[in-house]
């Protein structure tokens, strides 16, 4: 019987102890699996669901030495989440260069990195092949002025999930989730207080900004047996994802529309 319950995995989430992470890791405790953590700073509290805490190592995702020694040390591994990256707004003619390129290898590097360590224990000696998951965004396939090094490596991620899809099958099925906008204690440094975030919240077709439990449930599908077909695709998960430009140009002047023989709409979104 097919189910989301992951009782007996072993799942790794990078990054997964805040934000999208900490979401991420809440879920796959919530289906039963024994969740590793890491991230390079510990967090104050571990990440708990279902009466069952994830396990925390610290762990430098950029470091191909020390990723390889981590996922050795563990045993087994059925599923890794590479959630680890982030990124601040620097438009490229701003900043050293070397800090976007930092933001590539924490973005897309990272991600190479762990999934070539964690490949080497998933088709070993034992290995029961597994599940990738990267998280990649909506950035990487639009204009993401002010984080163009970020929407370029996540575009990069796109190419890496399709080409290890291929390239590892059947052994490991890899897919990414692909985020719109997603509300973490950290959103109001990105949309303002909470008028801001209330704003922006308008602007998706869904209504709101998603939840890092979202997230979570989502690679949770893609990681059980539900999933088992499901390899190099890409889950949208961005609440329908934006209303386009043109249409509140369109509706701006309401005479532009009689004047063209096109029906403007009726309603408009408004945008903070």
């Amino acid at each position: 019987m097919l189910a989301l319950d992951l009782s007996g995995k072993t799942a790794v989430v990078t990054g997964g102890v805040r934000g999208v992470g900490l979401g991420i890791s809440r879920a796959f405790l919530e289906a039963g699996a024994e969740v590793v953590a890491v991230a390079r700073r510990a967090p104050d509290r571990l990440p708990e669901a279902g009466g069952r805490t994830a396990r925390f190592v610290p762990l430098d995702v950029r470091d191909a030495a020390a990723a390889e020694a981590f996922f050795a040390s563990l045993g087994r591994v059925d599923v890794l989440v590479n959630n680890a990256g982030g990124t601040p707004f620097l438009p490229v003619a701003e900043g050293e260069a070397r800090t976007h390129a930092r933001i590539i290898e924490l973005n897309l590097t990272s991600a190479l990195v762990m999934s070539r360590a964690a490949h080497a224990v998933m088709t070993g000696a034992g290995g029961a092949g597994g599940s990738i998951i990267n998280i990649g965004s909506v950035s990487g396939a639009r204009p993401s002025p002010g984080t163009a090094a970020y929407g370029a490596a996540k575009a990069g991620l796109d190419s890496l999930t399709a080409s290890l899809a291929v390239e590892w099958a059947p052994a490991i099925r890899v897919n990414a989730v692909t985020l719109g906008m997603v509300r973490t204690e950290r959103s109001h440094l990105h949309y303002g207080d909470e008028d801001g975030v209330a704003a922006v919240a308008r602007t998706v077709p869904l209504g709101r900004l998603a939840d890092p439990a979202d997230a979570g449930a989502a690679c949770v599908f893609l990681a059980s047996d539900l999933a088992a077909y499901v390899s190099g695709s890409s889950l949208l998960l961005h609440g329908g994802g934006e209303r386009p430009a043109f249409l509140d140009a369109a509706t701006a002047n309401r005479e532009t529309g009689r004047e063209t023989g096109h029906k403007a709409p009726t309603e408009r979104t408004e945008r903070p």
